[in-house]
């Protein structure tokens, strides 16, 4: 890491220079500000293909209809939800859907007044009123426990910044039992954003997110930290203070024993990292290399892009938009010898899905699952699909017109199919009107189910004034 002084507006210095300053001010609502940085090498024609890359081929003769059950329910404030990302992308605001252990269901979402978690029979059905709490700022991930739930969201604090701090927050039989901030002045950090996620093992939570330093060594600069929490809201060793700079996506997955595993995609290196364990220094292993800063990864994992789903046989999945490497090389103007230069083979994002051996270690080569290279692929994620199945979905974008790491277009669709753990088709593409707006739950019988407002989305145009707002939301279940 270089050290520079606090700017009022991210200067995108080149690499290898003070590129790591404070270049990411939060615009007000939820997204870290980028200036566009001109990349190294244009975009390629959208016609190019994805050379070298291998794809998934036709699966199973037969497949389920994949079509998700969704049941209304009315909610009692109003819900931005839009927000503005990069370059004022327009992105749907991140609401968190969770499933307890006896199979009822949570939902997290902002409003004017705070997060509301509302309560849902394991059909998808309003169960009781919302728990409102009270000067949280994001959904930054969700819990569902019998008797309550565990929210990661951002609280007031005071600091040189002037930011919030990350905490989590538990709720039990509707009073709050702990809620424990996860930065401040003592280890010299903020939160401004979370991007993050919440995670719980039965005896612990593990909680992954972006932090801004606020003094000490990374004074200025923007990280990622992983804590670990007691079902009590203690403090318990492990993780660490500073990983990935900057962190662009996050995803973690709770472990039984051991550190919980997590990837980051890491704007200096440039691309998809395994962090388990070791915050993602220079010997993290490579998941694949992207042009990765200000929205050229394609959005963070938790609300536009990826998942971390684990086999049985203790394998990995993540899917995630992609624009590929036609050609990864370490940048010989950064002194620090981390920088890296990645020329991207396609102008759009593609859906890429990698598989990981163990908690530790990179893949080999991406399968991608699309080569459309005149459409935009956004907001993929990927959750299990009964035993041995992956459902994978995204949103299109045809007519494409990118700058400056984002693409506008004109959507054509929430798409959905299934693949196996080899990465092949099992399912045709088939389009839905049930939108993926944030995280999957999957209840206790293998259904997947999560929250969406009932709008179609555009993105044919940046996100300016303020976001649309909606009373109400569909709760989606699809049983494999």
């Amino acid at each position: 890491m270089t050290s520079a002084r606090r700017t009022p507006r991210d200067a995108d210095t080149p690499r290898g220079t003070a590129r790591d300053a404070v270049r990411d001010i939060p615009r007000t609502g939820h997204r870290r500000v980028r200036a566009a940085r001109k990349p190294v090498v244009a975009g390629l024609a959208a016609t190019t293909a994805l050379v070298g890359a291998w794809y998934a081929t036709a699966g199973a003769a037969t497949a389920p209809p994949l079509t998700p059950a969704t049941t209304a329910v009315a909610l009692t404030a109003k819900l931005p939800y839009l927000s503005a990302g990069y370059n004022n992308t327009r992105e749907w605001t991140r609401t968190a859907t969770a499933a307890a252990p006896n199979g009822t269901l949570r939902v997290a979402w902002p409003a004017s007044d705070g997060v509301h978690v509302t309560p849902l029979t394991s059909a998808g059905k309003r169960s009781g009123s919302d728990t409102v709490v009270k000067g949280a700022k994001e959904v930054g991930g969700l819990v569902a426990h019998n008797d309550g739930f565990a929210l990661l969201t951002r609280v007031a604090d005071t600091n040189k910044w002037k930011e919030t701090a990350a905490a989590i927050v538990r709720y039990t039989n509707g009073k709050q039992s702990f809620r424990a901030k996860l930065t401040g002045t003592a280890s010299h950090d903020t939160s401004p954003t979370l991007d993050g996620q919440l995670t719980w093992n039965g005896k612990k939570y593990g909680a992954y997110y972006v932090v801004h330093g606020a003094g000490g060594f990374a004074d200025g600069h923007f990280g990622d930290k992983l804590s670990y929490v007691s079902a009590k809201g203690a403090k318990l060793s492990g993780g660490w203070g500073w990983g990935c700079s900057h962190n662009e996506g996050i995803a973690l997955h709770a472990e039984t024993t051991g550190d919980f595993t997590s990837l980051c995609f890491d704007d200096w290196r440039s691309g998809l990292f395994v962090s388990t364990g070791i915050g993602a220094p220079d010997v993290a292993p490579v998941v694949q290399r992207e042009q990765c800063w200000a929205g050229y990864c394609g959005g963070t994992f938790p609300g536009r892009t990826g998942d971390l789903v684990k086999s049985s046989t203790g394998r990995y999945a993540t899917a995630f938009a992609s624009r590929g490497a036609a050609s990864a090389k370490k940048n010989p103007d950064d002194s620090s010898g981390r920088g890296w230069t990645v020329k991207p083979r396609t102008s759009t994002h593609q859906v890429a899905v990698a598989f990981l051996k163990n908690r530790n270690s990179g893949p080999g080569k991406a399968i991608y699952l699309t080569n459309a290279p005149g459409t935009e692929h956004v907001n993929v994620h990927v959750a299990p699909y009964g035993k041995d199945r992956l459902l994978v979905s995204w949103d299109s974008l045809k007519n494409a017109k990118c700058g400056s790491g984002t693409c506008t277009g004109t959507f054509t669709g929430t798409h959905v199919r299934l693949i196996d753990w080899n990465g092949k088709f099992q399912s045709a593409d088939k389009v839905v009107s049930a939108r993926i707006t944030g995280d999957i739950a999957v209840q206790k019988d293998g259904t997947l189910a999560w929250a969406y407002v009932p709008v179609t989305p555009s993105y044919t145009k940046p996100l300016t004034g303020a976001s649309p707002t909606s009373t109400s939301l569909r709760i989606a279940r699809l049983k494999p």
